[in-house]
């Protein structure tokens, strides 16, 4: 069996359940470890640039207009591994190659490999998706085991939060800064088991643009930033379009000085495992008397200290 990766989060459970000998292609935006190890099959006509969020948002917006993709095969690497599968998705053509680019770029091998397309919703939806990739490689019982593990560290959280009686936190998360998109999909579901509630999310659907004049409106506790395929230091570069705004201070996540910068793969990377992490983070983010934030994860997100006006570890 010789399968081939399209989209990280497939790739990042593939080795957390041990299975990364019966994968031989991934794409330019997998895991380290993996690019390592794997050849590059998927590329993106954006690999290497260094575009502002707004620049990203008419980029993508303009392509997806024109019916185009900026993300492309290269077919002869692919040709050379000849694949029995494929993992792909048709969650958000956006974030990664999509299942039609995928099957135009098959459509001439010699071999035709079989295309498994995942389209997670929820969380529950992305452990179902652990279940089908392991299946799929022939060894679904490695999902169960891997699954068992998680469910043990998010029930933790969960008769944690219940024993204590905590109260959910009033929480917004941002996928993006420009324009300002809220979160959806599965990470509504990821603030609900770290004990909060966002109420400008959309869970199970599609995140979607949020204007400024709503969120001054909803007043977050706690003000989540974690921009899709941002990480901190990148994410830092763009705050002050946040910052600038004439309504910043009158925030009450700002006030409280509860305001946090996050890595993206905790969230809008839909592998369970990293999921999980996210909850893991955000529980701590929310609770800090119940929890504290696990030491692997420390260095995956920053406090900024809206007193000082600066972020700091």
């Amino acid at each position: 069996m010789k399968a081939c990766s399209f989209l990280p989060a497939a790739t990042q459970m593939i080795y957390d359940m041990g299975l990364q000998h019966l994968l031989h292609g991934v794409t330019f935006e997998c895991p380290s470890t993996a690019l390592l190890e794997k050849q590059k099959v998927v590329r993106c006509v954006m690999e290497g640039k260094n575009y502002s969020s707004e620049e990203i948002d008419k980029i993508f917006s303009a392509s997806k207009a024109q019916g185009k993709s900026l993300y492309y095969v290269d077919e002869d690497v692919l040709q050379s591994i000849q694949p029995d599968v494929i993992f792909t998705e048709d969650v958000c053509e956006v974030c990664q190659i999509d299942t039609a680019c995928t099957a135009a770029a098959v459509a001439n091998l010699e071999k035709q490999p079989k295309l498994i397309t995942l389209t997670p919703q929820t969380l529950d939806d992305v452990y179902y998706t652990a279940v089908t990739i392991a299946s799929t490689l022939s060894h679904e019982s490695a999902a169960y085991h891997y699954l068992a593990g998680l469910q043990k560290r998010t029930m933790h959280i969960l008769d944690k939060l219940r024993r204590h009686q905590m109260p959910m936190k009033r929480v917004m998360l941002m996928e993006w800064i420009q324009p300002i998109y809220n979160c959806g999909h599965w990470i509504p579901f990821q603030v609900a088991q770290a004990g909060g509630i966002d109420m400008l999310s959309n869970p199970g659907g599609d995140s979607i643009v949020c204007s400024w004049e709503k969120i001054v409106k909803y007043n977050p506790e706690i003000l989540v930033i974690a921009p899709c395929g941002f990480h901190i230091d990148r994410s830092k570069e763009e705050l002050h379009l946040l910052t600038e705004k004439a309504e910043w201070q009158q925030l009450e996540a700002v006030k409280n000085n509860a305001v946090f910068i996050c890595d993206f793969d905790l969230f809008t990377q839909p592998s369970a495992s990293t999921l999980v992490d996210g909850i893991e983070l955000l529980a701590a983010l929310f609770h800090p008397s119940l929890f504290r934030v696990p030491k692997h994860l420390q260095t995956k997100f920053l406090h900024f200290s809206t007193r000082l006006e600066h972020v700091q570890a």
